[in-house]
């Protein structure tokens, strides 16, 4: 393996419209959501442990998930959890860990991706990701991984590219989430991927871009340039961390930055953002119904989605179209064409309930 090969995997969102599952004192990255007998952000980990050694991988969280982290990567070192006292978007965990991988190792290249998608056929996930490790080896440049449409998606971003017959095409601009006249043009088109929020960079690319795009957050975080892998690297990320710009990685650097390429990707892709990406990648019987967890009668029902403990016993009757999750003390019923409101619903219990249920 590589020496100069990093990982960075970003784990501190609460998967709201995950919810009931997904809760904010145990988020969705930490669930076997898949019913495979390993978390998300265990696959994730496990899936870039083939080309990257344990010891370079970090993991980005928010600091009340130390523990979990701990628990389900017992694997990485206590000091590559890098701890986020608020939460302050993608831009700013990415350059914290950009400038402490640049202090172990200049010659660093990292790649940042989420913890939490669905990765299938990884042989081919491994094989555009060592071809981005090779061209940001050898460029100044920051690469992405985009994702050819299926459809007109309205729920991601979207990623223009100059026409060209190589593997690795220059960007020619970013679109964030369309609307569906929009997205239909783009599907139509052919110049167009998904965002898939997975990037490669050499260190010192990345922190050129900050210095030039961003240049008080960067001067913010190389405040304490002495302090990265220190004993005092804790205390300084809690004194200014709060203070950084709330800005994604999207709109403070790819959007503005003139050296960015992508690879349209060869395997398949979903982000798991929402219970009807999860009703997709799962296994049906004839009547289109999905089952994670217990065990389901369905009767005269169709095109549902149950999930509850693995030792319940459900019968459904005459119900077509909807979600059914438990979880713990929470059960949800809703139909699927609402899925969109389950954020909402998530604050209506909060206002009745609590901060214990969500």
């Amino acid at each position: 393996m590589n020496k100069n090969y990093y990982a960075v995997i970003m784990a501190g969102g609460i998967g709201s419209r995950f919810w009931p599952m997904s809760t904010k004192q145990y988020p969705k990255q930490f669930h076997d959501i898949l019913g495979t007998g390993s978390s998300l952000i265990q696959q994730t980990c496990k899936r870039f442990e083939k080309i990257i050694p344990s010891d370079n991988i970090l993991i980005a969280t928010n600091k009340d998930y130390q523990a979990l982290v701990q628990k389900h990567l017992p694997n990485i070192p206590v000091g590559n959890i890098l701890l986020e006292p608020a939460m302050r978007n993608t831009a700013p965990c990415i350059l914290y860990s950009a400038l402490k991988i640049y202090d172990q190792n200049p010659d660093g290249i990292m790649i940042v991706a989420p913890s939490d998608h669905l990765i299938e056929n990884e042989t081919a996930f491994i094989n555009n990701i060592e071809t981005s490790l090779n061209f940001c080896s050898n460029n100044d440049v920051l690469v992405t991984l985009g994702i050819k449409p299926t459809f007109p998606n309205t729920g991601y971003g979207y990623i223009k590219y100059v026409n060209s017959e190589k593997n690795i095409k220059q960007v020619d601009s970013f679109t964030e989430k369309p609307n569906l006249e929009k997205a239909n043009e783009f599907f139509n088109d052919g110049r167009y991927l998904w965002n898939a929020g997975i990037f490669v960079w050499s260190v010192k690319a990345i922190i050129k871009q900050f210095q030039l795009n961003l240049p008080k957050m960067f001067a913010l975080f190389n405040s304490g340039n002495s302090d990265y892998n220190t004993t005092n690297e804790a205390n300084f990320i809690n004194s200014i961390y709060e203070t950084s710009e709330n800005i994604s990685i999207d709109f403070g650097i790819m959007e503005k930055a003139t050296n960015v390429f992508v690879i349209p990707a060869t395997f398949n892709w979903n982000d798991l953002g929402t219970w009807l990406s999860l009703y997709e990648n799962l296994d049906k019987d004839e009547s289109e119904n999905a089952t994670v967890g217990g065990q389901v009668i369905y009767n005269n029902s169709n095109n549902n989605m149950v999930r509850t403990q693995t030792h319940k016993k459900v019968v459904i009757e005459g119900l077509s179209d909807f979600i059914v999750i438990e979880e713990n003390d929470v059960l949800l019923i809703c139909p699927k064409s609402k899925e969109q409101e389950i954020k909402e619903i998530r604050n209506q219990v909060k206002n009745k309930f609590g901060n214990d249920f969500v």
